[in-house]
């Protein structure tokens, strides 16, 4: 890789000793262990899964979701209880599945009929089947969006390849096993009921066990990185568990949290939640802690005679520009999410405590302030393993 050939010969140029190097190899080696125990222990019980599945079901025996390409959109309803005819509605034809070449005429909320679609869109239908006093119903149940979101997605990967090239490639791999990991292991495991704080912890380190490798390289400076990456991530869980129990938050916030408790009883929602701040932070903490490690590596290469202390002075005061940032990054992200939560408090016009009382800006609150505390912590410690692997200072005259 071309980023592991450049970090080895920055190790060579600032003289790494073996002893600090195979310490923190070490330790790494022992947290991996236990990264691989845990996910032996904490692998998700199948029946279980299949269990819920089963009882879970998205539609009633019989319901079908044909696709219609859209034939006409009719203007919506001024007023949505006026019952003009003809407005609000979608003339379609069924394309694929049950009813393939019927052309049925259904009724539309006025967001959707206003979204742009157009004679030619897909549609997907959801048909109910014929009852004993009529015929099968159609109705609209979402916007067919394979072309364009795959569009997008291609988009994105040429130019993370044309733009970041080998460590794009890279990069993308991490990506996919990081979705594999959270789709096969750490999703089934919190429906088989098992600790979602453990969970959490142990399938964020495996993924950032092989994201930074893959993607920085195999060096002391992407070790450096995962030596305060792991720390952050137990910081977070322990922050996040204390901040979820400590405010009395339920986990429970939107609807599919709620279908979901109906079904899956023994759930620890509070758990879940505890697991999603610790994944939420996940970007930001790799971000930050990759990039003090390797302010720390070129500090010592570029001034080899300056001591530890003021090595690592040198770099908090990057890390502490970089937390600013990032403080804002999480901030930003978060309450774009939750856009339209705050807008319909806000019509409420109530006091920001008042509004702290809701679950669902409760867990905002929580889940920002967690994480970054977290990582916020975390600098300070990768700094810190980064400038204690490097070597005493030398006299270079």
């Amino acid at each position: 890789m071309g980023g592991s050939h450049s970090h080895r010969a920055d190790e060579a140029q600032v003289h790494v000793q073996r002893g600090p190097r195979n310490l923190l190899v070490g330790i790494l080696i022992v947290a991996f262990a236990f990264t691989i125990a845990g996910v032996v222990l904490l692998w998700p019980h199948g029946d279980r899964v299949d269990e819920l599945s089963e009882s879970l079901q998205f539609a009633a025996p019989g319901v079908t979701f044909p696709i219609a390409d859209v034939v006409e959109v009719t203007e919506p309803c001024a007023d949505l209880g006026s019952g003009d005819d003809g407005c609000g509605q979608i003339v379609a034809r069924v394309t694929e599945g049950v009813g393939t070449g019927t052309e049925v005429t259904f009724g539309v909320p006025p967001d959707v009929s206003e979204a742009g679609l157009e004679a030619g869109d897909q549609v997907k239908l959801i048909r109910t089947p014929e009852s004993e006093s009529g015929e099968a119903t159609f109705n609209y149940f979402g916007t067919v969006r394979t072309a364009p979101v795959g569009l997008l997605l291609g988009v994105f990967v040429v130019v993370v390849l044309v733009v970041a090239r080998w460590r794009g490639l890279m990069a993308l791999i991490g990506l996919a096993f990081s979705a594999a990991v959270i789709t096969k292991f750490m999703l089934p495991s919190l429906l088989s009921g098992e600790s979602g704080l453990l969970v959490g912890m142990v399938g964020s380190a495996a993924i950032m066990f092989v994201v930074l490798y893959t993607t920085h390289g195999w060096s002391l400076r992407t070790s450096a990185a995962l030596g305060g990456t792991l720390a952050g991530i137990v910081l977070t869980a322990v922050i996040g568990a204390l901040a979820v129990g400590g405010s009395h938050l339920s986990g429970v916030a939107e609807d599919g949290a709620r279908v979901l408790s109906t079904f899956a009883t023994d759930l620890s929602f509070q758990g879940l939640f505890t697991c999603a701040i610790i994944v939420a932070g996940l970007g930001v903490l790799n971000d930050v802690t990759i990039t003090q490690a390797s302010a720390v590596w070129e500090i010592r290469g570029a001034a080899p005679s300056m001591s530890r202390r003021k090595v690592f002075a040198s770099g908090m005061r990057i890390g502490r520009d970089h937390i600013a940032s990032t403080i804002y990054t999480i901030v930003f992200a978060y309450a774009g999410t939750a856009l339209i939560i705050l807008l319909v408090l806000n019509l409420y016009d109530l006091p920001f405590l008042d509004l702290l009382a809701t679950e669902e800006i409760g867990q905002e609150i929580v889940r920002t302030l967690a994480t970054s505390i977290g990582l916020v912590l975390a600098v300070p410690l990768t700094t810190a393993i980064a400038v204690a692997t490097l070597p005493p200072a030398r006299d270079v005259t």
